[in-house]
């Protein structure tokens, strides 16, 4: 994939599919077989985390490891997210990170929207652009709330592979490797390749500061330019 496409895609969501390849049919049941390889069109059934808190998960959080089943090597450094709670049952995501091939470190920004189709079930959220064809679907697969979580993606598109990204999560920059191989061992079983799933370097990402503090405060400017430059009317010249 090339650099230009991941960037528009990261910027309209953290995950989506990349640009479809056409593949021989063999069966009806749209699984294909491509070399020695499988290749699925259907999401596999995900059972979001029970009894899930929203408010306690929303906020700042590292994004520690990170999968995605269009990516083969590390890409991406000093990813970080807000997650916050908007209207009418809605979550909204703002992010950052830089690629990790760029000296200069420039942070990219972006932002995505879901909501939620059933409160009973709070961890099971949708995305709202309208660019998606098919079904693209975000679950929350576990958390403490206060130091980890895991979240995964799943879309679908016609005549595609499906596509599946997963986040690792941390209040802090660090998480200790006995939390993350305990949160590696989920995604197997939603057949998620963890040899594929790459650390996410938090060093060096801000050369005037990296605290927590200041990211969340650039989160928050984020959300607030963005709400601004929706409610303010555009002057006519």
């Amino acid at each position: 994939m090339k650099r230009r496409e991941v960037i528009v895609f990261l910027a309209i969501a953290f995950a989506t599919v990349s640009s479809a390849s056409i593949y021989q049919v063999y069966n009806t049941q749209n699984v294909h077989q491509s070399g020695s390889r499988e290749i699925k069109e259907k999401c596999p059934k995900v059972k979001a985390i029970r009894n899930f808190d929203l408010a306690g998960f929303l906020g700042f959080w590292y994004v520690v490891q990170y999968y995605a089943s269009s990516e083969e090597a590390p890409v991406y450094g000093c990813m970080r997210s807000m997650f916050r709670m908007e209207q009418d049952n809605h979550v909204s995501m703002n992010f950052t990170y830089v690629f990790e091939e760029d000296p200069f470190k420039e942070p990219i920004q972006g932002n995505l929207t879901w909501f939620i189709p059933n409160f009973n079930i709070p961890g099971h959220w949708m995305h709202t652009e309208d660019i998606y064809e098919g079904i693209y679907n975000t679950y929350v697969i576990d958390t403490d709330y206060k130091q980890w979580g895991l979240i995964m993606h799943c879309a679908e598109k016609t005549k595609s592979e499906r596509y599946l990204s997963a986040l690792l999560l941390s209040r802090e920059p660090v998480l200790g490797m006995n939390v993350i191989n305990f949160l590696r061992e989920k995604l197997p079983r939603y057949d998620i390749d963890t040899s594929f799933m790459f650390p996410i370097d938090q060093d060096n990402c801000d050369t005037r500061n990296s605290s927590s503090d200041d990211s969340m405060k650039l989160f928050e400017y984020i959300s607030e330019q963005q709400h601004y430059e929706e409610q303010t009317p555009l002057e006519s010249p």
